[in-house]
């Protein structure tokens, strides 16, 4: 097998060409575009594709980092952090980066889904249908287990019989309302954020 001389002189001047430490050490810009390539300069950041940006909080946790979610029509094709954002400043930790992937995954569920008791199966539902179900099953739970006085004739009030395990991106004013609506309004005892699990 033979080299040509031209063919390594070809390669030689590519390298120079491509690869960003030559170019820097024959003084071009370090902070430019040192680091670009015949192949870097064909990529386009899929924000591009973007006809509008809305803006959300990341759900992963308590902190409630900002995010700039871009969507064209109604399919998401980028998130990243929000650099108005007081509490990230444009910065996502590697969960609230994996955003996008989970939004977008084929296997993500988006429906109610209903498996009633004995069967093998589920079922789609409404959510309005659900969400009703759940009204009614704490209510009656609610109602066959309160109990208005102890046996020594103190008043409690309550139901053991529910509890509530709050999400962690919950911020002080949600978990006020729902201290008062599970504790003073259901008799629930056992209330708890996920932020202190």
């Amino acid at each position: 097998m033979s080299i040509s001389i031209k063919s390594i002189r070809d390669a030689a001047s590519a390298f120079l060409r491509e690869w960003s430490i030559p170019r820097q050490l024959a003084g071009e810009d370090p902070l430019a575009k040192a680091a670009e390539s015949a192949g870097s300069r064909s990529w386009r950041p899929r924000l591009e594709e973007a006809d509008r940006v809305g803006t959300s909080i990341c759900p992963y946790c308590a902190v409630g980092c900002g995010q700039l979610i871009y969507a064209r029509g109604n399919q998401v094709v980028h998130v990243e952090g929000d650099p108005r954002n007081p509490i990230n400043q444009g910065t996502l930790c590697p969960k609230g980066s994996a955003t996008f992937g989970w939004m977008v995954n084929p296997n993500r569920l988006t429906t109610v889904k209903y498996r009633a008791p004995h069967s093998d199966h589920w079922e789609e539902r409404s959510l309005d249908w659900a969400m009703e179900r759940i009204a009614q099953r704490v209510k009656q739970t609610r109602d066959e287990t309160f109990v208005s006085k102890l046996p020594d004739g103190a008043p409690v009030n309550h139901t053991m019989a529910l509890a509530s395990l709050g999400g962690a991106t919950l911020d002080c004013e949600e978990n006020y309302l729902i201290k008062k609506l599970y504790g003073g309004g259901l008799g629930m005892v056992w209330i708890e954020n996920q932020a202190r699990v």
